[in-house]
């Protein structure tokens, strides 16, 4: 839409409010709304003024002031507010030089696309992610100086076999049990098609929805892949639709990546592709029936794995997910159809639907950054034509110490991954993509207000280990 037409699309629907999301510098949406009243044509070129130093990552307090100004193309009609609302997703620039601002993640993801057309390679990279989610009925948690705790309730739990429910009627998933079981083992149908439903209305073409793997309410809605700022856009929407839809329903929705200790954690898989002219540059006659193009590309994504975890997985819990056993990718190898590897070739006929399939990342991640930086680094692959060796075509998680010794991983830790970013992010400053300060803010945010806080305090566990030493 033009704002012309947004501004007729609100009158059309009666709007009584305008809210603004943007996106701050980690990853959660931000908003502020206005009356209808004050809505014009206008704000889209003139903006609007907030405070950018009470947003996480952003501006000191003695430089503060930002413009927002709505992407006309983003306007929707909010499904969960009671007073018909019209929703804009917006960019963020200075106020001053009217340039968009360096730690704005939607920039960062619109210049990749940019670089990308400039580079000739191609002119569309396409991204179709499948964030996993945990759906609880209950959750409760506490630190502090002299106490740390956290408790998750689900009625699927497998630790509530034994519960007085009045009556319970035993239809839980057992640890690794949750993929596919009918209702009523999968408790969890009904409230999945109400958030298919509002993803559609809001537009998204949602491709399937199932229960996944882990007992306590583990669940996967799939849809249709995008191009990279149209899916960091649609990423945003989804969390917001599926936390929505499970409030009103009296449940509670989390990406938290491993919630659940011993049993699957949520990743979020990325299927991505190069395109240009209408064409896709994946497909190939080679391995997998991908390109040269693809192999290099993958190749770049193996290179700089270790300094794409601080996006791909840029919390401390990612780290508790990427362990061996658990259906985490943590060996740093390709292979058709192989899901132990961390790039799967996924097996189609279809020329169009040739892409690769990155399965470290998780839901955790902001999907500005993410996607623009496993493009980043796989548009390096391809420049410097970076061999990605043999596929592994084995079942990795079975294979002896010995065997393994030469296979690479991801990194270990969020630190570990920081420390890789602050040693491995010339690719990601190409055409400005990232710049300088947002590599060095980003590493310091992480490890004052994430690491550091995890590596100071005891957790309960510790208890159990060491009180008695």
């Amino acid at each position: 839409m033009t704002p012309n037409e947004v501004v007729k699309f609100a009158k059309e629907n009666d709007a009584k409010f305008v809210d603004f999301k943007f996106l701050d510098f980690v990853g959660i949406w931000q908003h502020f709304a206005t009356p209808i009243s004050e809505f014009s044509e206008d704000i889209f070129e003139e903006g609007l003024g907030f405070d950018g130093s009470s947003i996480r990552g952003w501006q000191p307090i003695h430089n503060s002031d930002m413009l927002l100004i709505p992407d006309p193309t983003t306007a929707k009609i909010d499904p969960f507010i009671e007073m018909t609302t019209l929703s804009l997703i917006c960019n963020i620039f200075d106020p001053v030089t009217r340039e968009g601002y360096t730690r704005d993640p939607r920039f960062i993801a619109q210049k990749a696309e940019a670089y990308l057309k400039s580079t000739g390679i191609a002119d569309t990279a396409y991204f179709g992610p499948e964030p996993e989610c945990f759906i609880f009925d209950d959750v409760r948690y506490s630190s502090s100086s002299n106490e740390s705790f956290y408790a998750i309730d689900s009625v699927e739990g497998i630790w509530n076999t034994g519960r007085e429910e009045f009556p319970n009627l035993g239809y839980k998933p057992k640890n690794k049990g949750g993929y596919f079981p009918v209702a009523p083992t999968d408790s969890m149908v009904d409230l999945r098609n109400e958030m298919m439903m509002v993803l559609q209305e809001v537009g998204m073409v949602v491709e399937c929805g199932h229960h996944e793997v882990a007992t306590g309410g583990q669940c996967e809605i799939d849809m249709r892949f995008d191009s990279l700022l149209a899916m960091g856009d649609h990423l945003q929407w989804f969390k917001y639709v599926l936390k929505n839809v499970a409030f009103r329903n009296g449940k509670t929705v989390t990406f938290m990546p491993k919630p659940i200790y011993g049993d699957n954690g949520s990743g979020m898989h990325c299927h991505q592709s190069l395109w240009k002219d209408g064409k896709n540059m994946f497909a190939g006659d080679g391995y997998g029936g991908l390109s040269k193009m693809a192999m290099y590309y993958i190749g770049g994504i193996m290179k700089h794995a270790k300094a794409l975890c601080a996006f791909t997985n840029p919390t401390t819990n990612s780290y508790k997910r990427l362990v061996p056993g658990y259906e985490a990718p943590v060996n740093l190898a390709y292979s058709n159809r192989n899901r132990s590897a961390s790039l799967r070739i996924p097996v189609t006929s279809n020329e169009k639907a040739k892409r690769v399939e990155y399965r470290t990342p998780d839901p955790s991640a902001n999907g500005y950054l993410a996607f623009a930086a496993m493009l980043m680094a796989g548009l390096d692959g391809i420049e410097n034509k970076i061999d990605p060796g043999q596929p592994l075509d084995k079942d990795i998680y079975g294979l002896s110490p010995e065997e393994l010794k030469d296979i690479p991983n991801v990194a270990t830790s969020l630190e570990d991954a920081l420390n890789n970013l602050e040693a491995d992010h010339a690719f990601l400053l190409k055409g400005d993509v990232f710049t300088p300060d947002v590599i060095e803010m980003w590493v310091n945010y992480k490890r004052s207000a994430e690491v550091d806080p995890v590596r100071m305090r005891p957790v309960p566990e510790e208890f159990a280990l060491y009180f008695d030493c």
